[in-house]
């Protein structure tokens, strides 16, 4: 972990910070899942399932989230996504989203996702 007087990045690798925190407010890198066998509902719940646990470590959660960017490599499989999206959303604190389709740096990958959360 590398830190700024106001600027924390966690989970550093060799090109990116995992998490960096600032004024407050988490950036998310691109998450992707873990296994990357699973079909656009599986990989989806995975990576959601990252997001609650990186959320929870800074001491937050996704009621929180204040913005979603969603990637999918087939737009056609939005549906296919929304089916885990919808089962983790809480309903009361839905955030901002934007789902486009795109490469992602892995063919195996179906979805990567971003977010900001609020930290408390």
């Amino acid at each position: 972990m590398s830190t700024n007087p106001d600027i924390t990045r966690h989970l550093e690798e060799n090109r990116l910070a995992g998490v960096v925190t600032h004024n407050g407010l988490a950036y998310l890198a691109g998450q992707v899942a873990d296994d990357a066998t699973l079909d656009t509902e599986g990989q989806t719940a995975d990576i959601l399932r990252q997001i609650d646990a990186l959320l929870a470590d800074l001491g937050t959660d996704k009621t929180r989230i204040l913005s979603v960017q969603i990637f999918l490599t087939d737009i056609n499989e939005i549906g296919n996504m929304n089916k885990a999206w919808d089962v983790w959303l809480d309903k009361g604190h839905k955030p901002a989203r934007a789902t486009v389709e795109a490469k992602l740096a892995d063919p195996k990958w179906r979805v990567e996702i971003t977010a900001i959360a609020a930290l408390r």
